[in-house]
């Protein structure tokens, strides 16, 4: 089976999407799956949240964009058993310089296909903004994760995203779907946190995850030495959380492969 491409993406910024994507690459890593993390923000955190200095790249994924450079010759192997095309601030020109490229949307989609084949899951780590770097992520995915704080103002911004991906899936990419949205940053003790999570559960069913991402001061120390939380400290409950997001995601995954079921026809079991 080729890869499944799932992108981090929410507009907002600030919600864990970078997290995500790196303790989620990590987490399928030691399931074991083969994983392919893509850094997509020019920030470059997943980049350096992984081990990897985005400051001594000798290629990255600007070049891959560009066309100046092939991805698996810019991919890297990280310390915890996935793979990484790696950013830094480049990634802001290679968005200039695509502004005017033809089939600019379908530069990554491009440069990751030839991949599919290597890898179990694809994660890519989009900015926080619906730029075309972004545009880029969605038309090159299957799926989204919206990883979003239980908030005032998130429900608003979740729809904006939705918007954008419904207008996707009619012009660029009609296979695209939500993966599943995810409840990060949570405080059990926040009585609008849970009516927000409560919201969430009633508007989108089963595409919010079970799995909810606590307040975790482990999970915000891991990124300055270079690791997820599954490498810092596994017991951790940001650990937990992680190992089972990627528990519900390889779960989808095989409930996908294996179709519909199949329901015995009456007269056959007469």
């Amino acid at each position: 089976m080729a890869a499944r491409i799932i992108a981090i993406a929410n507009q907002k910024g600030g919600v864990g999407k970078t997290t995500t994507a790196v303790n989620l690459a990590a987490a399928l890593a030691r399931a074991p799956k083969r994983v392919l993390l893509v850094d997509l923000d020019a920030q470059g955190n997943a980049t350096m949240g992984s081990g990897v200095d985005k400051r001594e790249l000798e290629a990255s994924t600007c070049d891959v964009l560009l066309g100046e450079r092939d991805a698996r010759a810019t991919v890297v192997r990280t310390a915890e058993d996935f793979d990484l095309l790696p950013g830094n601030i480049e990634l802001t020109a290679a968005e200039i310089q695509l502004m005017d490229a033809e089939g600019r949307e379908q530069k990554l989609k491009a440069a990751l296909d030839p991949l599919r084949d290597d890898y179990d899951f694809i994660i890519v780590d989009c900015p926080p903004a619906l730029s075309l770097l972004t545009l880029n992520a969605l038309a090159a995915a299957d799926s989204v994760i919206v990883p979003m704080q239980c908030e005032y103002y998130a429900l608003e911004g979740l729809s904006a995203l939705l918007d954008t991906i419904e207008a996707l899936r009619a012009q660029v990419n009609p296979v695209l779907e939500v993966e599943g949205v995810l409840r990060t940053m949570f405080d059990v003790r926040n009585n609008l946190a849970n009516a927000v999570s409560a919201q969430l559960t009633e508007h989108f069913g089963d595409k919010v995850f079970r799995t909810i991402v606590p307040r975790n001061v482990r999970l915000a120390e891991a990124p300055s030495y270079g690791q997820s939380i599954v490498g810092y400290d596994r017991a951790s409950r940001g650990s937990v959380a992680y190992l089972g997001l990627a528990g519900e995601v390889i779960r989808r995954q095989h409930e996908r492969e294996r179709g519909p079921a199949r329901h015995a026809d009456p007269a056959e079991v007469a």
